[in-house]
């Protein structure tokens, strides 16, 4: 059964809104694991649009399960990254036009300056993910670097215009997850995944992590955290 990554970064956009002290993303992550999350996510961008040196410094002190942060190869946020230690680093594009992540890091492209990157965060003992397009040459170029795991990009499956080009891109899923295993790392799933999509993703053989921000952050303004965080959790739970 995968496990449930909760990002929280979009509870810091509402509070940079303003520039004011709340809501707290911190706050949200201990509802979030009130819900049953076995993961806090949360993006330092190099231009802090939303979460902020601060909130990784008290998550790392005050969070009872994985932290996993998620940022940019560059030398200024793993200097950060060093000293903080979260115990998981999930490496992603980042440019500073879009609204979101618009696709998986090109490993290949910059081999080089992922290695760096990599290779400082491996000797400070942090477990590394990269979060990709799935792809098998972008696969086996994580794998050359020694990466524990890779984060399968699944924008193409959420954004997908109809029934029939979902499941080509599900499929597409499937076979890249089947190349991670065969590869021998471990194998999450993000990006775009929602109360309504996230069961056949879920459902990926070999799934171990998900991770879900803006949808969870847009039901808990309704139900409130925790319970968005539960309804979450009990959808991949039950996923076949």
């Amino acid at each position: 059964m995968a496990t449930l990554g909760v990002n929280i970064d979009h509870v810091a956009t509402v509070r940079q809104a303003r520039k004011t002290i709340e809501p707290d993303p911190v706050w949200a992550a201990a509802l979030a694991e009130l819900g049953g999350a076995d993961v806090i996510t949360v993006h330092l961008r190099e231009d802090r649009r939303h979460i902020q040196d601060r909130d990784v410094r008290v998550l790392k002190q005050t969070v009872q399960v994985k932290l996993n942060l998620e940022m940019a190869a560059e030398q200024s946020i793993t200097d950060f990254a060093l000293e903080v230690l979260p115990q998981q680093v999930t490496l992603v594009p980042e440019k500073r036009q879009e609204v979101t992540t618009e696709g998986g890091l090109d490993v290949i492209g910059n081999l080089e300056r992922v290695r760096r990157c990599v290779d400082q965060l491996h000797g400070a003992g942090i477990i590394v993910s990269l979060f990709i397009d799935p792809a098998e040459n972008q696969i086996e170029a994580t794998k050359s670097l020694g990466c524990a795991a890779v984060e399968l990009h699944t924008g193409r499956y959420a954004d997908a215009a109809n029934p029939v080009k979902q499941a080509e891109e599900l499929d597409h899923l499937r076979r890249a997850g089947r190349f991670a295993l065969e590869c021998g790392v471990h194998l999450h799933f993000g990006h775009g995944l929602t109360y309504r999509n996230v069961q056949p993703v879920a459902a990926i053989p070999g799934a171990e992590e998900l991770n879900i921000g803006h949808s969870i952050v847009g039901r808990a303004i309704m139900v409130g955290f925790t319970e968005a965080v539960r309804e979450m959790r009990q959808l991949i739970v039950t996923a076949k």
